[in-house]
């Protein structure tokens, strides 16, 4: 049964259109994961389906007793709750249930025998639902699902206000999956969680009897999820049955079929064009060159989906630094409380360092203290001579009304500051025209962190701090950062949660739940 259908969506950005006359439904319990490169449309068709945004077209179907649950990290916590109240929140539906059973009873007091029968049925209905749904196993559930995400870490009686972001979107997502939805709506919900947590998300949604429909940029694990994709491609959505390698398979297959057709086509085209060219000025063949032009016409064109172009990445660097880079003796790092306990750790020249741990332990206010643009609670930070940081920032802000072009202008060095290699820059990342073109804020946030990344490149630098800089991006994009980076002769120190990403990178561990480098 379908639980939701959409048909004729139609949409576009300015003049960057993203869909057209695109289809998609889901059943009941299908696992589906949506494909496709930065851009495509993936988190806005998250938001379409979740009622959260409106397109230029559509025809929608939800069913009517199906509820949808979707993860907006946007979503501001109320102040003043706790992080338990917050969770517990997610049973508001049955805490209301639970009180209309009591006013029942209540009501039976001064009812009649045949209206005390009506209540009692009305009553044991709801007691019914609350036992099916868990209702009394609410600490439970809340406990389990906590501290499988790391959340029970924070403090039950913390207010919320006082947590960091990522520590924030780690309780949404708690507390959507406490709410246990018949659809759940996931948009790339591992940015924000390590590898011990991830791995309990992905046994958990193996496991998870519901529909779902996910984002993910980390294949090994959507691909242990789906049992449906639906590829984002040439402003529609193609659906494949399995999970991520069984598509990669079909679809290669598909698309060499289609090139095959294609070239077959235009090989047609190309002899029927010559045959028009060389016969329409002649009496004699004129009427066979218009029939011909006719059949001509008539050819339903193939058209191949736009290829999309490599982000590549080539970092500029600066005069070499001393060889020790950074020396960091007993550093607490903190802002009116500490985060940490005292860091030592010498990091040499050309050393590659990754940052691990648990989200919301201070992993980027570690990044932020080396930097000095935030200053340590206790300790010393010693740089090396001619240290130049590169700082690549989880998120950043954006003047909405900056196009891509402007806001590049704004951060390149100022002798590259031309028309023409700002483009090229641009369009060497990965982004084309109408992206250079297109407000910031409409781009997506792959497409905002190639922006940021290509500023990066082109500033020199000879150590790069790196906030998670995989979040958002495209396996080929990965992939090519993963190997300028290796390339690149400065000094790396970078957070991270894709061990993929990492190992064959970092020459060094630093585990930030114990605040110090892994000795091997």
């Amino acid at each position: 049964m379908s639980i939701i259908t959409v048909k004729n969506l139609s949409h576009s950005f300015g003049e960057k259109e993203i869909f057209k006359n695109a289809e998609f439904k889901l059943t009941k319990g299908e696992h589906i994961g949506l494909i496709g490169q930065n851009g495509r449309g993936k988190s806005t068709f998250m938001k379409i389906l979740a009622n959260e945004f409106s397109p230029d077209e559509i025809d929608i179907y939800r069913h009517p007793k199906v509820r949808i649950g979707y993860m907006d990290q946007h979503t501001k916590l109320e102040e003043g709750k706790t992080v338990f109240e917050t969770l517990k929140s997610a049973f508001n539906w049955m805490i209301e249930l639970e009180q209309e059973m009591i006013d029942l009873y209540e009501q039976m007091t001064t009812a009649d025998d045949s209206e005390q029968e009506k209540l009692m049925t009305k009553a044991g209905d709801i007691q019914n639902t609350l036992s099916y749904n868990g209702y009394y196993e609410i600490e439970e559930k809340i406990k389990q699902v906590s501290s499988g995400l790391g959340v029970d870490s924070f403090g039950y009686d913390t207010d919320v206000s006082k947590l960091s972001g990522g520590q924030r979107t780690k309780i949404l997502l708690c507390k959507l999956l406490l709410e246990a939805p018949d659809v759940l709506l996931l948009d790339e919900p591992t940015n924000f969680l390590d590898e011990k947590h991830i791995e309990w998300l992905r046994n958990y949604l193996i496991n998870y009897e519901n529909a779902f429909v996910i984002i993910s940029h980390d294949v090994p694990f959507i691909n242990s999820l789906i049992n449906v994709v639906y590829h984002f491609e040439s402003y529609k959505m193609v659906r494949y049955k399995g999970n991520y390698d069984n598509f990669i398979k079909v679809y290669e297959l598909e698309h060499q079929k289609t090139i095959n057709a294609y070239n077959r086509q235009q090989d047609v085209i190309q002899k029927m064009e010559t045959f028009i060219a060389k016969n329409k000025a002649r009496a004699s063949t004129t009427g066979r060159a218009k029939s011909r032009q006719k059949m001509l016409d008539k050819i339903e064109r193939i058209e191949l989906p736009p290829t999309n172009k490599p982000a590549n990445f080539n970092f500029t660097e600066s005069k070499a630094p001393s060889k020790i880079v950074l020396n960091v003796n007993d550093v607490i790092t903190g802002y009116n409380q500490p985060l940490s306990n005292k860091i030592n750790f010498q990091q040499l020249r050309n050393e590659k360092i990754v940052i691990i741990g648990a989200n919301g332990i201070g992993k980027t206010t570690l990044l932020k203290t080396l930097i000095s643009e935030i200053k340590p609670l206790d300790g010393t930070i010693v740089l090396g001579d001619y240290v130049n940081f590169g700082y690549f920032k989880q998120e950043d802000k954006y003047d909405d009304t900056y196009t891509c072009f402007e806001y590049a202008w704004n951060n390149f060095p100022f002798e590259l500051r031309t028309q023409q290699y700002i483009r090229k820059e641009l369009a060497k990342v990965g982004l084309s025209r109408e992206h250079i073109e297109s407000k910031v804020k409409n781009l997506s946030g792959g497409e905002q962190a190639k922006l940021r990344l290509s500023i990066l490149i082109n500033n020199p630098s000879n150590v790069l701090v790196l906030d998670e800089p995989t979040n958002h991006l495209d396996k080929e994009s990965k992939n090519n950062l993963k190997k300028a980076l290796i390339d690149y002769n400065g000094t790396l120190i970078f957070v991270c949660h894709e061990p993929e990403f990492y190992k064959g990178l970092a020459t060094k561990v630093f585990d930030a739940s114990e605040w110090s480098l892994i000795k091997k």
